[in-house]
């Protein structure tokens, strides 16, 4: 359960700002819909590579 301390006079909007970033950094959401479907580990370390290869490309070609 996250708790949001609300101080003194803080604007209701700023709180659940706070809130909802700090929901995104749980990861809640994304663990909840990786567990709808079973995804096999050859299948997620491909996709790792994948991304891996695709950020080490984009920062050879800001270097390069």
């Amino acid at each position: 359960m996250l708790i949001i301390p609300i101080k003194d006079g803080e604007n209701i909007d700023r709180a659940l700002k706070r809130y909802k970033r700090k929901f995104d950094k749980t990861g809640t959401v994304r663990q909840l819909r990786a567990r709808q479907a079973f995804t096999k580990p050859s299948v997620v370390r491909r996709a790792q590579v994948q991304k891996a290869a695709y950020i080490q490309n984009l920062r050879d070609n800001i270097e390069g």
